[in-house]
């Protein structure tokens, strides 16, 4: 047996040290996060491997888009699986500002002031859906003037993303040839925007089918697969349902702070995942019941001493 460690931390402990020390303190959550950040690692420094990673809208609201933008721009990641809100909370942030509340604010006065809440981030209505319409007209108007008439949801965030600027986690997708899959497009304003667009282009279509056909393609050329899974939905279960046709990810790290009692993908852990086919027997595997935006960032940090 390992005995428990406590913590020493001075003046310029860096990230990766703190985390280190976490795997040795043997205290609860602070292990499996060490466990995570070495698991990630090792699918990082793999070599032809398939490395996924999901996430909801709602991080994208928060400074924790720039952590995703950043693991995009270095390509750790070579397909992102997510929600339709990720592509308005990016394209609104390359153009308005969010700003800081609290979970506690008068939501009725908020709403007479035309300002919504995410959790403790406000979003002023003109941060939102008015530039995303603007915005969002501007672009379809762009890619429709191309003649490009049918795309798969991937094709159509690269499309936005090369619209965009630097800033833009869509952006930098474009930039490097990282696929965004959204399975639920339409469940957003960049969806709304779509269909309203479509009724005066009766020939726009977004065509799902080819999002799966390259999914198919990437899943059945891959050796190994790996994936970084924060929250869960339609994005977590998009990635698992995928690697079910390689025999399972070899990989998983899931981040959430959802139950599994109540039987929810969400709170669902890799055992169960296991039980299906979409994680190996032998995969390295971690859940870490934390907020995404506290563990990320720590997260990021400590890899990019290792990387």
């Amino acid at each position: 047996m390992e005995k428990v460690k406590d913590f020493e931390i001075s003046k310029g402990t860096s990230a990766d040290t703190l985390v280190k020390q976490m795997l040795e303190s043997g205290g609860f959550t602070a292990k499996n996060f060490a466990m995570g950040v070495d698991i990630l690692e090792a699918m990082l420094k793999e070599h032809e491997i398939l490395n996924f990673l999901s996430f909801p809208a709602c991080i994208i609201a928060t400074g924790t888009r720039g952590i995703i933008r950043d693991m995009v721009k270095r390509k750790w990641f070579h397909v992102l699986v997510t929600t339709c809100g990720t592509l308005d909370h990016d394209l609104a942030r390359c153009y308005r500002d969010y700003f800081q509340g609290d979970f506690y604010m008068d939501d009725k006065e908020l709403h007479r002031k035309g300002i919504s809440r995410i959790g403790n981030v406000l979003v002023p209505n003109a941060s939102y859906g008015e530039i995303i319409e603007e915005k969002m007209t501007e672009i379809l108007n762009s890619i429709y003037a191309e003649e490009k008439k049918e795309l798969a949801t991937y094709e159509l965030c690269w499309e936005i993303g090369r619209r965009l600027n630097e800033n833009s986690l869509l952006y930098w997708c474009w930039k490097n040839g990282i696929p965004v899959i959204v399975p639920g497009i339409t469940d957003g304003a960049v969806g709304y925007q779509l269909w309203r667009f479509s009724q005066d282009h009766k020939d726009l279509k977004i065509n799902v089918l080819k999002d799966e056909q390259l999914l198919n393609d990437m899943v059945w050329k891959a050796k190994k697969s790996g994936a970084l899974i924060i929250g869960g939905g339609i994005s977590k279960h998009h990635v698992l349902w995928w690697n079910l046709f390689k025999r399972g990810l070899d990989y998983a790290v899931y981040i959430t702070t959802a139950v599994e009692y109540d039987g929810s993908l969400s709170g669902a852990r890799p055992r169960e995942a296991i039980s299906w086919g979409k994680i190996r027997e032998k995969a390295k595997t971690v859940t870490i019941e934390a907020d995404a935006t506290i563990a990320l960032p720590i997260m990021y940090a400590a890899l990019l001493e290792r990387t």
